[in-house]
């Protein structure tokens, strides 16, 4: 899968329980940051388009799986592919690993929604060009369940 952003954060003590162990909640505060910056890499910082042009990008689904526990003090590195690009919303798949150990993994959609009104909105051209061009190539190939085959080619 192609990875188009990656970024590392440090668990600190405030993210993890008695036990020193990540604590969930802390988990999607973290998350929450590695999008933030992500935006802000591609050339939407969020704070402009907030304050200035009055749109933003709510989480409206995630599903999280978690593979093993991650513990004070450990390096974790977020890697984000984009899988799907809607008219108004974003698909994106997140891995978390500690070195080359996989702790968890996230599906996470953005809706495009206008701040004021709290209602969708389509993606301005420009942005929802950038994040065509990001997504992963062999995600875009793919065709839908029951969609048309290469002739030849029975549906299973």
């Amino acid at each position: 899968m192609t990875v188009c952003f990656t970024t590392d954060r440090m668990l600190r003590f405030g993210d993890c329980d008695i036990s020193g162990t990540a604590y969930y909640p802390a988990y999607m505060n973290i998350l929450n940051g590695v999008v933030e910056e992500f935006w802000a890499h591609i050339g939407w910082p969020w704070h402009e388009i907030i304050w200035k042009e009055r749109w933003g990008t709510p989480t409206v689904h995630l599903s999280c799986d978690f593979s093993k526990p991650s513990f004070f003090g450990d390096k974790l590195t977020f890697r984000l592919t984009v899988l799907k690009v809607g008219k108004s919303s974003l698909r994106l798949k997140h891995t978390v690993h500690c070195g080359e150990e996989h702790r968890w993994s996230v599906e996470q959609v953005l809706a495009a929604s206008w701040l004021d009104s709290h209602t969708s909105m389509v993606w301005p051209e420009d942005v929802k060009a950038k994040l065509e061009s990001l997504m992963a190539p062999e995600v875009a190939e793919r065709r839908p369940v029951g969609g048309p085959q290469p002739a030849g080619q029975a549906q299973g």
